[in-house]
């Protein structure tokens, strides 16, 4: 007689599956409501360079391009942090700690930059729990690079301009709890399935040493 596939066993012990699925997903919700929920509000910004007229479209365009990634990663800095805080706008600086280390932390936690490919166009999100002040944030953001982006490039005119206003989002949109509870759900059942594969692999040796035995 054949013995049971480890594909058999998971089907035929697919309540287990199910139930560490479930426990996953209740566990997720829980960590999800745990968190703080916190809105967004959305900046975007065109990146300009003048290369001059003997430049072709296309390396233009890369060229701007590469000046955006180089934004999106001076944005998570210290010295740009110092900036964007002493940039005048209305922000609740009680919510960044003194060490600077923690500071960098948070501050990289709140903010997200993200560039459209084939474009010189940056996106800056940031994160809160009063979409007011994500607001504030976003704003002084882009206050900083429109006046003092030639201090963060080097080659060439560039500029920053601002090419769409905050767009605040309605509902919280950290954390995700429906990406949660479906990665909870997800990971749930993985461990209920390696725990069905582990209890038959147990068996099927206990079952073996009592048959060696006789």
């Amino acid at each position: 007689m054949s013995s049971p596939t480890p594909l058999s066993n998971i089907l035929t012990h697919w309540y287990a599956v199910l139930m560490f699925g479930l426990l996953g997903l209740v566990l997720a919700l829980i960590v999800s409501f745990v968190q703080p929920l916190q809105y967004s509000s959305t900046v975007r910004l065109l990146i300009l360079q003048d290369v001059g007229s003997g430049v072709d479209a296309y390396t233009a365009s890369r060229s701007e391009e590469r000046i955006a990634d180089n934004l999106s990663t001076i944005l998570y800095t210290s010295t740009f942090f110092d900036q964007v805080m002493n940039a005048g706008f209305d922000i609740d600086q009680t919510v960044f700690p003194a060490d600077a280390y923690k500071q960098r932390k948070v501050w990289g936690r709140m903010v997200k930059a993200t560039v459209t490919r084939g474009s010189g166009l940056l996106s800056v999100t940031a994160y809160h729990r009063d979409i007011k002040e994500a607001e504030q944030i976003v704003r002084a953001i882009s206050y900083v690079l429109t006046q003092r982006v030639g201090e963060y490039t080097s080659g060439g005119s560039v500029a920053a301009r601002l090419v769409d206003e905050p767009l605040n989002s309605r509902w919280p949109v950290k954390p995700n709890i429906i990406v949660n509870l479906l990665s909870g759900f997800i990971l749930g059942g993985f461990v209920g399935i390696g725990f069905i594969l582990l209890q038959t692999e147990r068996f099927r040796r206990r079952h073996q040493l009592v048959h060696e035995d006789f």
